[in-house]
């Protein structure tokens, strides 16, 4: 079946020229006329009845992509605001309000008939379902302020715990890899489908804010079951134990001392951890079981006999990485992703790691001090170095008729 070819008039044009970095301004109507048609769809695909479980809703109370089951890849971008406009920063967020619902669907943005001028969308999703796709949004500190500027009057509305993750002894940061105005998480289980969406939503952010930087990743296991690291062992094992609407209450979101956009809401933290896989994989299994505490293959910590069964931090090797993290009696609500990048042509060994992401209701009380107690004395640095580093305060969920950070802006 033929593309769904609706026609473009010269006023979709304009917008499409200007979505495409023409240099056409775009007006605050953005690309509402262009987004909201209907995927189209192959004779005889699956993709022509997308079930209920493809289909992650995006309008709910809290976000999408923070408590939901994990997807199997992950697009991470990062964005600086470029405009000074914030006529045209709400324009941008509406187009990416507009294309996050119609993908969490299974639409797409029309391809247009005129084959003169670039296609709208950008294609490669034609005839693939949804997938799970979730697109999560979080602002950073200097969305807010910078430089001790008040940037677009939200100066006042910055939520309490917001801020850069502070800077930990071991640290190697790369600052052109941390940061950021704006964050989208954006999952599925596809990963076409994860990349048309961030390829997208940077092409909709044309002239408006330019793309800071970007990581992919992938985590891979039975449904149901723990995934596991890039060092074998399960990671997030111990998000079993707030795994009930009061567990996300009390751990994820974030409360009523807030500003009322961010109570639903929670904080994401972000840090890239690069792995030496090299040296891990020549370390015995007993030493690497020491290390993390915990059998690699039950996930049991020592002294226990299941995966989920409690830790009895006394048990456990003094500087392993799950007696540090009991001891600190908090709990954070893991969402991490394996990543690898590119081989370091000095050594030959593979650039790797985990994207480390988690979300909390208050990082001071929960996520800091964790992050301090492991920087200082965990087995585990042995084997790891911290590269990239943020934090984002990711508002509660949408409602239809609201864009993204609608109640930040004109709140």
């Amino acid at each position: 079946m033929e593309p769904n070819r609706t026609g473009m008039t010269r006023k979709d044009f304009l917008k499409l020229s200007a979505t495409v970095g023409a240099g056409i301004a775009i007006g605050a109507s953005g690309i509402g006329a262009i987004l909201g048609i209907p995927k189209p769809q192959a004779e005889g695909s699956k993709a022509s009845a997308h079930s209920e479980e493809d289909i992650i809703p995006m309008y709910a109370d809290h976000q999408p992509g923070i408590v939901t089951p994990q997807q199997t890849y992950l697009y991470l971008a990062a964005f600086d605001i470029t405009t000074g406009s914030k006529k045209d920063l709400i324009a941008m967020l509406k187009d990416w309000t507009r294309f996050c619902d119609l993908s969490a669907k299974g639409g797409t943005m029309s391809l247009g008939d005129n084959p003169l001028v670039p296609p709208t969308d950008t294609g490669e999703t034609l005839e693939l379902p949804p997938s799970r796709l979730t697109v999560t949004l979080g602002f950073g500190p200097s969305f807010f302020v910078r430089d001790g500027v008040n940037r677009f009057g939200a100066a006042g509305a910055m939520p309490l715990h917001l801020k850069d993750i502070p800077r930990m002894a071991r640290d190697n940061i790369d600052p052109s890899i941390s940061g950021g105005d704006i964050c989208l998480q954006i999952c599925a289980d596809d990963q076409q489908v994860a990349f048309h969406a961030v390829r997208n939503l940077i092409r909709l952010s044309t002239g408006r804010a330019s793309l800071k930087w970007m990581q992919e990743g992938f985590a891979s296991g039975t449904p149901g079951k723990t995934p596991r690291n890039l060092f074998g062992f399960k990671d997030g094992t111990a998000n079993q134990l707030h795994d009930s609407a009061q567990g996300y209450d009390d751990v994820v979101w974030a409360g009523s001392d807030e500003p009322a956009w961010m109570r639903g809401g929670s904080y994401l933290a972000y840090r890239k951890i690069q792995m030496k896989l090299e040296s891990w994989d020549r370390t015995s299994l007993s030493d690497q079981e020491a290390t993390f505490g915990r059998s690699k293959v039950s996930g049991a910590a020592f002294g226990a006999k299941g995966e989920f069964d409690a830790v009895e931090a006394s048990k456990l090797p003094e500087n392993s990485h799950v007696r540090l993290a009991k001891e600190t009696r908090q709990q954070i609500h893991r969402r991490a992703y394996s990543y690898t990048d590119k081989v370091d042509p000095r050594t030959g060994n593979v650039d790797a790691g985990l994207l480390f992401i988690s979300y909390q209701r208050n990082p001071d009380v929960q996520f800091l001090p964790m992050l301090r107690s492991m920087q200082n004395s965990d087995a585990l640095n042995a084997y790891v170095s911290h590269v990239a580093s943020a934090m984002f305060a990711c508002p509660a969920g949408l409602q239809p008729g609201l864009y993204f950070g609608q109640r930040v802006l004109e709140g």
